[in-house]
């Protein structure tokens, strides 16, 4: 699946912030730096040295995690900006954020087209790889029906912030640990709990990172 890419240059940030708090803050303060006009199309990737629970912008604690496991543990609690539901960040979770001009493609200005066209994009890139990665909507990306990817966005009239999650060396046990089932979740998940949902996919950072880049530069 290709998108058509209008060539213009995208910046890809190389500098590493290292809290959670500046890593997930920093996606917003980027959105809302191209919507201003002070950059253009950025992408950065991420990936944190310490477990941290991260919130969709509608999520409550209360109710998608363990917060007495969490305080106890010291593991913070944090909200992004993007919709979706709660991830368990940390060691082995490669992330990838986008801030993506509208002009690209007309059909991004709906949001499900968009992840079907980006994700389907990824998913094309990891088979060439020899991965057998799918799609399957709204937003993940999955190897025998098993998660490895989720994502989500947050919109601007001019911009868009696409990002998400690859799974390639995460410890899958702490994630029932500290989050639970969700309240909402996708049909082929089949209330299956986390440990027989979620998979890592065999690939190294470093790899996944020339997939997306490829998926956002060179299409």
């Amino acid at each position: 699946m290709q998108f058509e890419i209008v060539k213009k240059q995208m910046q890809i940030i190389k500098r590493a912030v290292k809290s959670p708090e500046e890593n997930i803050s920093l996606d917003g303060s980027l959105l809302l730096k191209a919507e201003n006009g002070e950059i253009g199309e950025t992408l950065r990737f991420w990936e944190s040295s310490e477990y941290f629970v991260c919130l969709g912008r509608a999520g409550k604690e209360e109710n998608e995690c363990f917060t007495d496991r969490c305080k106890k543990d010291g593991i913070k609690i944090l909200k992004r900006i993007s919709g979706g539901g709660t991830v368990l960040q940390g060691p082995g979770c490669l992330n990838y954020s986008a801030i993506i001009s509208y002009s690209r493609d007309r059909r991004f200005k709906n949001i499900n087209d968009t992840y079907r066209i980006i994700l389907g994009s990824a998913a094309d890139s990891f088979k060439e790889k020899g991965r057998e990665v799918e799609f399957l909507p709204v937003c993940d990306l999955a190897i025998d029906g098993k998660k490895i990817s989720g994502n989500a966005q947050a919109r601007k009239k001019k911009y868009f912030l696409l990002h998400g999650t690859v799974l390639y060396d995460f410890d899958i046990e702490k994630i029932s640990y500290y989050i639970k089932h969700p309240p909402k979740e996708p049909d082929y998940r089949k209330q299956r709990p986390h440990s027989d949902f979620v998979a890592n996919i065999s690939l190294r950072a470093d790899e996944i990172m020339e997939t997306y880049k490829g998926v956002f530069l060179n299409n």
